[in-house]
């Protein structure tokens, strides 16, 4: 008689809490008990997403031994749904209006139900690695990292759980280019260009509402810089451990501005721009259409799903076709032939 043992599920869930204290907000892990007394100049969200990605790259599992962790604890973290199914990713939720912060594996039926959360895409848990002599840095350099469309849906999909819900959609924009074009110190200059690109202007607002949200701190421009320009110290501290590779994340910023204004949408309106530009990233330009819940995008561009309905309807010129389904949820589109 053969004795069987089962071998202990890894429980892949940190959870940490912001707690104000005499001194500054604290930091409490429930899973290392950790508790520092935050600096005034460093965002508190910042440090609560840096610590959880600590603990997740340092219980890292290979795919297949990992699990749906809201699953084992009986899918308490969101509404009812029809159950487990899809691909294991790292979700990143946010309770008690940003008081409560968890990282946990969760399979793509769970996280597509959970409130105010989002994909934690892979890319933002790996490390640097340095060449290893002189000469592998005279090799030609190979891309590193996920495409421009992968990248652009997963920082899409990151500044959703992470930006206030009444960020407006010209703001949005800006993040992902202010996030896709810092360097390893966290500073992003955006040229003259670039800001025509987005339809800024001197409009300040989308500037002032990053600022307020902490997520970047705008910096005098140094004699000598570009005109025009304007330069910024990211402070979200989640951004830092994108993948190092610095061309990749430029390149992709770039095909964001060109899909956000693809097709004759309207670069008066942020909305619009924002919207096909969702669409976008999550379309599957082998066959020229894209499926995926409506509450998802609703969520990536800030809108109520009234207002998607609303702004797809403005779409009507880019798209050839827009549906709905009642029963699921789920948004369908189709680019017109040749769009892209």
């Amino acid at each position: 008689m053969r004795l069987h043992t089962t071998c202990p599920t890894a429980r892949r869930a940190w959870t940490v809490e912001l707690r104000p204290g005499s001194g500054g907000p604290q930091l409490v892990c429930q899973q290392c008990d950790h508790r520092g007394v935050l600096l005034a100049a460093v965002s508190a969200r910042s440090a609560a997403l840096e610590h959880l990605a600590g603990h997740a790259r340092r219980d890292a599992l290979p795919s297949y031994l990992r699990t749906c962790q809201c699953h084992e604890r009986g899918c308490r973290w969101h509404p009812r749904h029809r159950g487990c199914a899809g691909p294991v990713r790292l979700l990143l939720a946010r309770e008690r209006g940003g008081r409560l912060w968890r990282l946990a594996d969760a399979c793509t039926a769970c996280a597509s139900v959970t409130m105010q959360a989002a994909v934690v895409p892979e890319t933002f848990l790996r490390t640097t690695v340095a060449a290893a002599d002189g000469a592998s840095r005279r090799r030609k350099r190979q891309p590193k990292g996920p495409g421009d469309q992968v990248r652009v849906r997963e920082m899409l999909s990151y500044l959703a759980a992470t930006l206030p819900g009444h960020t407006g959609a010209a703001t949005r924009l800006l993040a992902v280019q202010c996030a896709l074009r810092m360097n390893a110190d966290g500073q992003v200059r955006l040229p003259i260009g670039v800001l025509h690109s987005l339809r800024l202007g001197r409009d300040l607002l989308p500037w002032t509402e990053l600022e307020q949200a902490r997520c970047l701190r705008r910096t005098p421009a140094c004699p000598g810089s570009e005109s025009g320009g304007t330069i910024a110290q990211i402070l979200d501290g989640g951004l830092f451990a994108q993948h190092p590779a610095r061309p990749d994340r430029r390149k992709a910023a770039d095909w964001a501005l060109r899909m956000a204004t693809v097709g004759g949408v309207s670069a008066g309106d942020p909305a619009l721009r924002l919207t096909a530009l969702c669409l976008a990233a999550h379309t599957d330009f082998s066959v020229g259409h894209g499926c995926v819940e409506a509450d998802r995008i609703a969520h990536e561009c800030g809108f109520v799903p009234e207002a998607l309905t609303l702004v797809l309807g403005r779409l009507a010129t880019s798209l050839a076709s827009w549906s709905v389904a009642l029963d699921s949820g789920d948004l369908r589109w189709e680019l017109p032939p040749g769009l892209v």
